[in-house]
């Protein structure tokens, strides 16, 4: 590849996996943010010790002003500009509680950073890539978007409605050789799980380990390549047969 991918929630777990991946590709990395400084600033230099090309994006997904100031430079035709070819909309937060408990501040941060995240994200960046009839979106949403979790009904309400979005636009955008799809990760080895016995865990997953944030980023690479150019509006899970 030498194509420009832009990958939100990308300073840490599958995020930071997904950059490295598409980097090793030969991609030129878009690496968003919203405030782990330290985190991006080290994925962005491995990536560099390792020959690849990334560059910081600050900005928070779920802010439509601010994530559409951090994109104006993309968002036109890209005549002698900049362009995103691959776009990865991968960040997203989680707030657990039982629903009667749910604040509404925590329903509302969920939801807002991976559901209207997609759309601060992606809309501006659609109609380049359908002029140039060539471009990848890959959403990471989840296992629990499909099945639901306990506890997690803004996450799993919120990653649903991602998956809804990732089907509904690939059908607009599909002539214009844009592909549209969504992973679903299962149980992987993040920041995400530390404060859940692991052992628990792999009991409830086939394989009996959790899934590593490399194996969701080969996946994404795939998708982000000339290879997947015929699959579309699909909803990819990675999670050992858990589902």
């Amino acid at each position: 590849m030498t194509k420009v991918a832009l990958v939100t929630g990308a300073s840490r777990g599958i995020g930071a996996a997904i950059a490295r991946e598409l980097a090793a590709a030969g991609c030129r990395i878009l690496l968003n943010y919203r405030s782990d400084e330290r985190g991006a600033t080290e994925v962005r230099d491995a990536i560099a010790a390792a020959g690849g090309e990334a560059t910081l994006l600050r900005f928070d997904v779920a802010d439509a002003a601010e994530t559409a100031a951090a994109l104006a430079p993309f968002s036109g035709d890209g005549d002698g500009g900049s362009v995103i070819d691959v776009v990865v909309n991968n960040a997203g937060v989680v707030k657990d509680s039982p629903f009667p408990t749910q604040a509404l501040a925590d329903w509302e941060r969920v939801t807002r950073t991976s559901l209207d995240g997609f759309f601060n994200v992606t809309r501006p960046l659609v109609m380049p890539l359908v002029r140039r009839r060539w471009g990848r979106i890959i959403n990471i949403a989840s296992l629990a978007g499909l099945v639901g979790n306990r506890g997690q009904v803004s996450y799993s309400a919120a990653k649903a409605g991602l998956i809804g979005a990732t089907r509904s636009l690939a059908k607009e955008v599909a002539k214009r050789n844009v592909t549209v799809n969504a992973v679903a990760p299962g149980l992987i080895d993040t920041d995400m799980l530390k404060q859940i016995p692991v052992d628990d865990l792999t009991k409830l997953i086939p394989m009996r380990r959790l899934g590593l944030p490399s194996e969701v980023a080969k996946l994404v690479r795939f998708l982000a390549s000339d290879d997947a150019a015929y699959i579309t509006g699909q909803v990819i899970t990675i999670d050992g047969g858990l589902a």
